[in-house]
């Protein structure tokens, strides 16, 4: 018969949020920029930047868990779908490969810098240089990473436990054990999240005072969004459970998240020990 599906892959019909999701995208960084120049009206664009985005990720999402369960998603979809995961972590990985090329630059090779009304001068070579040329600078208090930093890696650790129990509880058709492993592991998250902001309320260090700092935030900061957005895909995965929507032979959405749940707890893995352990080694501790 004339135009009859004789393939197993999905022609997804045409669609305005991907649109949207553009033009939020383009509206969030530009009231992000109207932010950082402290110009009028960001706080307008940018939620309504957010909005959008908010809006086009339950829109889209929601078309695409509704591929599945109607039964677009074949294993060849499948199979192209956990190609552009892998991909996606992949972009994740060289990501945080940035944040930590930072902080080993600026650890191996410090060069110090102050300012100067309104510039920042390179004081490498001049008098004094050398007592400032230190990574962390001298004076300054570390974390103990053997206190909070390290009980945050052992729920890390415990919650990728947890999570491979419902993945394998899911895989074997024990609903029950891919429920409960799916709370624990959102529980542990929201808990790992709850010592960090703890932790960052009481460093004993700013912000963009010094490259320490600079380093030490953007990296643990982005890590703590990541363990956010997993927590998040955890919950919708778990409602999902509720409803009833995987299988043990078609469960794409919750391995994505389990995948990217692992790639979460390994990236802390190397934070802890290097910026934690190896970043903090001989400073005062706070």
């Amino acid at each position: 018969m004339a135009g009859a599906k004789n393939h197993d892959y999905h022609i997804l019909d045409p669609d305005i949020w991907p649109l949207i999701g553009a033009f939020s995208g383009l509206i969030f960084t530009t009231g992000m920029v109207f932010f950082m120049h402290e110009m009028s009206g960001w706080p307008i664009i940018l939620g309504l930047g957010i909005a959008g985005l908010i809006a086009t990720f339950f829109g889209w999402f929601s078309k695409i868990v509704n591929e599945a369960q109607t039964g677009y998603h074949t294993p060849v979809v499948q199979l192209h779908m956990r190609y552009g995961m892998i991909l996606f972590i992949a972009s994740e990985v060289m990501f945080f490969v940035g944040w930590f090329w930072a902080f080993f630059d600026f650890a191996l090779f410090p060069a110090p810098i102050e300012q100067d009304g309104d510039f920042w001068v390179n004081l490498v070579g001049q008098e004094g240089a050398a007592a400032l040329a230190k990574f962390p600078p001298e004076g300054i208090h570390v974390l103990d990473a053997f206190d909070l930093p390290l009980l945050n890696t052992l729920i890390l650790l415990c919650s990728g436990t947890t999570v491979t129990w419902a993945h394998h509880s899911l895989i074997h058709g024990d609903r029950d054990g891919l429920k409960k492993g799916l709370w624990l592991t959102v529980a542990l998250g929201v808990l790992f999240t709850s010592i960090q902001a703890y932790e960052y309320m009481h460093a004993p260090f700013a912000f963009g005072t010094n490259t320490y700092g600079s380093a030490f935030y953007m990296a643990t900061g982005f890590h703590g969004f990541h363990v956010l957005v997993g927590t998040i895909f955890l919950i919708v995965c778990l409602r999902r459970a509720y409803l009833g929507h995987f299988t043990p032979k078609q469960h794409f959405g919750f391995e994505a998240a389990a995948w990217y749940w692992h790639f979460v707890d390994v990236v802390w893995l190397f934070l802890f020990v290097a910026i934690y352990v190896w970043g903090g080694w001989g400073a005062e501790i706070h």
